[in-house]
């Protein structure tokens, strides 16, 4: 089978098509006939060699910790999937990814895929969709009436993050670029901030009760956030390699994410897919062999949106 692996940390050059041999799957395992994974920016991290302490994979990596696709074959053990199921799942990141022809992935992990939507694009959802819900629920706490602060919506967590905590009757505020504006207003917000050229803190007059950053910030305007919360509110940062902030005079917690595989929380999210309750927006979709390529675009800055990679398609 092909698979796009890198034998050594480095820059997008050292990602490469090999052909490899089919796993077969251990215990409590699946192997996953892979439809589309996508491009997530910890992957970028990971091949860099940046996260070596938190994650240590075993050269050579094969990067795409997303899958969607079919069952192949059953380990030893595995119940309630059958062969030919249609699935998706957030992969162990340590383990190899999908972005190859199969991959072996933990049973428990797996969710049925959504119907309303095709194959490929539910792709899209996992890593991305479990860290917006995860953030706004888990971590934050957010209620109905609640008035809550994305910054840096204009992501793909951030669609995500919008809409969620637009449907649980939150007044959303948002911050994003003008390319992506009128599509984060689209997913619900209720007030869009151009970062580009206004200053948050003064457009953000009444206090939140929850700031969610996913914006490659500098410190300095991460700590500026925590002034923006009410006292006993709450900073989620998934820019973890900054400590969010926190106010303890005021009760202002802060939380750095570390998103988790959840296949209970993967179903849900499925489930307001499938009743139109939560869109999946897919920006790009390339083929496997051009996996390098869209790696050298992220470090240049180059892509806006959710990018799925196409293995083999619907």
């Amino acid at each position: 089978m092909k698979a796009v692996r890198f034998h050594a940390y480095g820059d997008p050059s050292v990602l490469r098509l090999d052909d490899v041999e089919q796993p077969v799957p251990g215990p409590g395992q699946v192997r996953v006939r892979v439809t589309a994974t996508s491009f997530n920016g910890i992957d970028a991290n990971i091949r860099g060699g940046g996260m070596q302490g938190p994650i240590p994979v075993a050269l050579p990596h094969t990067p795409g910790i997303d899958v969607a696709g079919t069952v192949d074959a059953l380990g030893d053990g595995v119940t309630g999937l059958e062969p030919g199921g249609r699935v998706v799942g957030f992969l162990p990141m340590v383990d190899d990814g999908a972005s190859a022809d199969f991959v072996l992935a933990p049973a428990d992990l797996l969710a049925a895929a959504p119907t309303s939507i095709s194959l490929t694009d539910a792709a899209a959802l996992p890593t991305v969709g479990l860290t917006a819900w995860q953030a706004l629920f888990d971590h934050g706490g957010l209620t109905s009436g609640q008035r809550v602060l994305v910054n840096g919506a204009g992501g793909a967590v951030g669609g995500y993050a919008v809409q969620l905590a637009k449907r649980a009757g939150a007044h959303v505020i948002a911050t994003a670029s003008p390319r992506s504006s009128a599509r984060v207003r689209s997913a619900g917000a209720d007030d869009v901030v151009d970062h580009t050229t206004t200053d948050l803190a003064a457009a953000v007059t009444e206090p939140v009760d929850l700031v969610l950053n996913l914006a490659p910030v500098v410190p300095a305007q991460l700590d500026a956030l925590v002034g923006l919360v009410r006292p006993g509110g709450v900073v989620v940062s998934t820019t973890v390699w900054m400590p969010a902030p926190s106010d303890k005079a005021r009760g202002v917690r802060g939380v750095d994410l570390f998103v988790r595989s959840d296949a209970a929380q993967l179903a849900h999210l499925v489930a307001l897919v499938d009743r139109g309750e939560l869109r999946v927006h897919v920006e790009e979709r390339v083929p496997l062999a051009d996996l390098t390529s869209v790696h050298a675009r992220a470090a240049a800055g180059e892509l806006s949106g959710k990018v799925v990679v196409v293995v083999a398609g619907d």
